[in-house]
Parts: C-alpha cells; structure tokens; sequence
C-alpha cells in the first residue's frame, strides 16, 4: 500500500446479519482526505464504516486500513488497529456521572496509557485543539451540544489515530454549532488524517465541498458534490448507526431483498 494510503479497499463485499449490504466494493482514502459517506437509510454506510474498524469481518477481496490487513489480522490484533482510528458519534456515549478530564482519562488508562506526564501532556494538547482548555473539570450535563461534541472528538484524538471516522457528528446540533464541528474536522483532516464522515445534511457538503462517496443499489459510487442538492434521504437514527460491539464472522448469504 503507499505510503499515503490509509484506506485501500479492493473488491470487497460488505455483509450485516448474513445478508450481503454492498458489492465489489473498493475504495481509496489518503492522508489529510476529507470524505463524505451518504446514502439512503440501509444502504450501508454503517455497514462500510464497521468494516474499516474490524466489527465486521473482510471475507473476499482485499483490504487494508492504517497498515493492517484486514483479512489476515488475528482478533487479537483488532485493539492495535481501533488505536489508530478515532470514532466519533451523534450521541456522544459520553460517561455521564465523570467530567470532561474523566471522561478522557478513561479512555486512556483503557488503552494503555502509563506515564503521568505523559498522560498530562496529552490532555492538554487535545482539549486545546478543540477548545475546551478551559472546560476540563465540568461534567457533560455542564455543556452545550456543541462543546460535548468536541469533547467527544478529542476523546478520538487521544490516540492520535491516522483515521477519524466521524458517524452524523452534527446530527444533533443546531446550525451554527454544526459549522464549527464541521471547521474542526477539516482542520483535524489537514494535520494529515483521513476523515470520513456519514451524513444526511446535505447543505454542510454544499458549505463545506469535499469527496462524496454514496452507498447505492448495493454499490459503492463516487459522487460529484453538486449533485446531491435535490435528494431527499429519509434518516432513521434507530437504523443508521454503528458501535463497537465485536460480531462473529457472518455466514454468507446473498439475498436481494437487502439491496
């Protein structure tokens, strides 16, 4: 894979509960990419994004993410790779009874983190890249949406991943708040990581422009970003997101009611 290749999919088919989602699927993300992932609710962009951190197994094809071979890693390789990929969600999944250094610290002595100035150092750079120097010691009921959400991206950064896979992170936030999200991302995007980012809002890809990659009648398509304007895309939250929960590998099973 080059050098600056942080995502390379190739030919992959994409199942979720033994039901075949998205077909030959390959795609290409590089350093300091910013890339948008839209599509009708079940189309599988949750589906996609499971795949690039290891909840749902490569069956066929090849795949390669952050320098690991997605088909011949073992699952005790699998927290290595989630190391290198910061996630962040809609709702936060904040842990609602610890503050904001708490919150970060969990994260941290979870994976691995020993050396207590180290740990500082790193608290500091991350609330400082997103703004929230000063807000280390409220709890999140303390904050706004907006301020948890950063909160929420500086808990992907902890690990100073290579990729941020960020799952509708404006979705509940107002206007304003959302295009300061959104600012951050690509400014994240610029220090050399990839963003990948699933949405509906279709006037943040209007205000914000960048690759667009949609999920389709069970295909992978990249899109030009003017093109989206007139759709209409129904959201079903219940639907339309991911975890990190860790599922067996599927038993394959074409069935074209998925598609």
């Amino acid at each position: 894979m080059h050098l600056n290749m942080l995502i390379n999919l190739n030919k992959i088919s994409v199942y979720q509960k033994n039901i075949l989602i998205l077909a030959n699927v390959s795609l290409q993300v590089q350093k300091s990419e910013f890339v948008y992932l839209i599509g009708r609710t079940g189309s599988g962009k949750s589906s996609l994004l499971k795949i690039l951190y290891a909840d749902i197994p490569v069956v066929d094809g090849s795949a390669e993410v952050a320098g690991f071979d997605l088909r011949q890693m073992k699952n005790k390789q699998i927290p290595y790779l989630r190391r290198k990929i910061g996630i962040v969600f809609q709702d936060f999944q904040l842990l609602v009874d610890r503050s904001v250094k708490e919150n970060l610290l969990f994260v941290m002595h979870a994976t691995g983190w020993k050396d207590k100035t180290k740990i500082t150092e790193r608290l500091e750079d991350v609330l400082l890249k997103v703004g929230l120097t000063t807000k280390a010691h409220k709890m999140p009921h303390q904050l706004s949406g907006g301020e948890q959400q950063r909160v929420v991206i500086a808990r992907a950064l902890i690990n100073d991943p290579d990729i941020i896979l960020a799952d509708e992170p404006t979705g509940n936030l107002d206007p304003e708040t959302s295009n300061g999200i959104m600012k951050l991302l690509f400014d994240i995007s610029k220090t050399g990581r990839a963003v990948i980012m699933a949405t509906h809002d279709y006037t943040l890809i209007e205000r914000f422009p960048s690759r667009v990659i949609k999920c389709e009648n069970g295909s992978l398509i990249e899109e030009c970003p003017n093109s989206v304007d007139d759709e209409k895309i129904e959201y079903n939250p219940e639907v339309d997101t991911f975890n990190l929960d860790m599922n067996a590998a599927p038993k394959i099973e074409n069935t074209d009611e998925a598609l």
